[in-house]
């Protein structure tokens, strides 16, 4: 299982040094697994940064190098199209931003069996969006499916809390002896938490969208500061909720769990990232080539295999990749890598 968040700097998590945003199980993840300190995103910005991490190839290398609308083309070897080929139910839920619909680069064409999200970047700012896109093989469906609750600019489907609950039934119907039986899977899960609503930020000051600034409601702080804690502190308590259905299903401990983001922090929205020292220690932000741009959380749990009793808690400072999740996935799963990726 990968989780991605978007625009979460190397700063923003407890583990890494945060001292007023709230991450409990994030934290609990890294003390319960390894927590590493160079890890570095596919670039500076989100198309790119996960085109690396897709294919395993660095921007020299991969098509994508910006965020225009270029999508993978059909003789890219993607992870999912891997894993899938190899016998795994693959499912995305979330952001795309690789290729719309109809392109060579739809998810249903790299290797996901099932998708539920946002296929463009610019359409992923809206967290209240009126529409996303949905391919449902169990119900024979690939297309569009809408939220008329926010037609008119109304807030009732909020799209971070759509994909948990999407991700936790995706959990479920993998329990051992559930449909589909016997089949290993590869969820990815991409969040946009905690990127901005660019377009509400330009027009109100304010982009950082969440139903609730809970627990920071009542700090004395900038409203999109609060908005972007609460969004983190959501993101993180679902995520606690992911390892409580894991567990619930037992498949707590043979189940790979990485957690990473895309880049840097941005400075969009309303947000000044030297509020929080989202960037910790590093000089730079989102669309910046310093370390602040590139170097990001990246945090691994997978008891079974890693021996966690010994290495529990591990801090490892070797210097890691994106574009590394490809070859570690295929590792991990007992697959030879493709020459693309040796």
């Amino acid at each position: 299982m990968l989780i991605l968040a978007d625009d979460l700097g190397y700063g923003d998590l407890g583990c890494y040094g945060q001292s007023r945003i709230k991450t409990p199980n994030l934290d609990k993840m890294a003390a319960e697994g390894m927590r590493f300190t160079q890890f570095y995103s596919g670039s500076t910005v989100c198309a790119p940064s996960r085109c690396a991490m897709m294919t395993g190839l660095h921007t020299g290398h991969a098509l994508i190098r910006g965020n225009a609308k270029v999508p993978l083309g059909a003789g890219d070897r993607t992870v999912a199209r891997t894993l899938q080929e190899s016998g795994y139910y693959t499912a995305l839920i979330g952001k795309w931003g690789l290729g719309d619909y109809e392109t060579s680069g739809a998810p249903q064409r790299q290797g996901f069996k099932e998708f539920l999200g946002y296929l463009d970047q610019r359409h992923a700012h809206d967290y209240y969006t009126t529409h996303l896109f949905r391919v449902d093989p169990a119900n024979d469906y690939s297309g569009q499916i809408d939220f008329p609750e926010n037609a008119g600019g109304k807030k009732a489907v909020y799209t971070h809390d759509l994909f948990s609950e999407a991700a936790l039934r995706f959990l479920k119907i993998h329990a051992p002896g559930a449909y589909p039986a016997s089949k290993p899977f590869f969820l990815f899960l991409a969040y946009t938490i905690p990127h901005a609503n660019n377009e509400e930020g330009a027009r109100t000051g304010d982009g950082m969208e969440v139903p609730s600034r809970a627990p920071y409601e009542f700090e004395t702080w900038p409203g999109p500061e609060k908005g972007k804690a609460a969004m983190i502190t959501r993101m993180d308590r679902d995520i606690g909720r992911f390892f409580d259905r894991l567990k619930e299903l037992k498949l707590e401990d043979r189940t790979l769990v990485i957690f990473t983001s895309d880049n840097g922090p941005h400075r969009e929205g309303g947000v000044k990232p030297e509020f929080f020292k989202s960037s910790g220690p590093l000089r730079g932000i989102k669309r910046d080539l310093y370390e602040g741009g590139i170097r990001v959380p990246m945090i691994v749990r997978w008891p079974a295999s890693l021996g966690l009793d010994a290495r529990r808690g591990q801090v490892r400072q070797e210097l890691v990749e994106l574009r590394d999740v490809f070859p570690t996935f295929l590792d991990a799963a007992g697959l030879p890598r493709p020459a693309s990726v040796e």
